[in-house]
């Protein structure tokens, strides 16, 4: 059997469980189902102390990480709510540094973005996290370029993703990359999941699962959005409801949401749209009207730009799952 490819997820106290077993089941269900070499996947933490997950369940740190020695694999570092106090932990950071210089590639799952770019390794690169910690990320980081849209993303021999299950996709992408995509496609079937999303899908339902935003003119403007998708919501029209200048409503979008509010209405208009879709009969002429499109060529480019797919495919695909 050949040398197996070794694989360190490193875990912290309140880590999201699913950022764990995303990564080390699909990749446990390809030993299962064939992997040319098989992962061996070992679970670290500092001292190699249990891992108490964000949900109370504890996890037995399998090998304390300063005692991991390379070459490895794959270094992949889970997020959660414990990312803040995981990414100012200087000894972390410093193991995390070490390895990585140790490892084939490297992987963070949700929020452990930030634990990377804290120690450096995002620098100079593209890279996304849960959509919302991506504004504050963005803020933190400055030499990292932060693009909370895709559900990962690949610069280099660095990986990131989005939010917690997206986890999976990226691991069925590292699969294929290793096997071929022959055997991801035989996981993704296993785990009863999508064949596949690819990278450049959007995060799905960012404005609407969105907890509304702290700042109360914000707040205001992100309701009126949601209320009016089918009105006038140029940068004007908003500005006015806000009761201040374009240019100030704009600072506060991408201080509050990481976006601007373009982009921020595309993103409402297009979701809106994606629900009604999959949740009513309505012609595409008449889905892209209610949900405030010029035209139904306007709305199939949101569509791609955002789900990486058409909305006749879209709806396809989602009514056979509801179904």
């Amino acid at each position: 059997m050949k040398q197996p490819r070794h694989v360190v997820i490193v875990g912290f106290d309140d880590a999201e469980m699913l950022d764990i077993a995303c990564p080390s089941d699909a990749m446990d269900a390809a030993n299962r189902l064939g992997a040319a070499r098989p992962y061996r996947v070992e679970l670290a933490s500092l001292g190699g102390r249990p891992v108490r997950c964000s949900s109370g369940l504890v996890l037995v740190g399998q090998v304390p990480l300063e005692k991991v020695s390379g070459p490895l694999d794959t270094l992949v570092v889970a997020g959660g709510l414990g990312h803040g106090v995981a990414a100012a932990n200087g000894r972390l950071l410093a193991e995390v540094r070490r390895l990585s210089r140790a490892s084939r590639r490297i992987a963070s799952v949700c929020t452990g973005a930030h634990v990377l770019a804290a120690a450096g390794l995002l620098n100079g690169r593209r890279a996304t996290t849960h959509w919302s910690y991506a504004g504050r990320m963005a803020a933190a980081y400055t030499s990292v370029t932060v693009d909370p849209a895709p559900l990962y993303i690949k610069d280099g021999n660095v990986y990131t993703s989005a939010g917690v299950t997206s986890a999976l996709d990226l691991t069925l992408a590292l699969i294929e990359e290793d096997n071929g995509a022959e055997l991801a496609r035989s996981v993704a079937r296993t785990l009863v999941t999508y064949l596949q999303r690819p990278g450049n899908q959007a995060q799905v339902s960012v404005p609407p699962a969105a907890p509304l935003p702290e700042h109360r003119m914000v707040r205001t403007v992100v309701t009126y959005i949601s209320n009016h998708l089918s009105s006038d919501l140029s940068a004007p029209t908003l500005a006015r409801v806000a009761g201040v200048s374009q240019r100030h409503l704009t600072r506060l979008f991408d201080g509050h949401l990481g976006t601007s509010p373009a982009r921020y209405v595309r993103v409402a208009r297009t979701e809106a749209a994606a629900q009604l879709l999959v949740q009513s009969s309505l012609p595409l002429t008449a889905v892209a009207r209610k949900c405030g499109f010029t035209s139904t060529e306007t709305l199939r480019q949101a569509f791609s730009d955002l789900y990486a797919t058409s909305p006749s495919a879209y709806r396809n695909v989602n009514r056979r799952s509801s179904a």
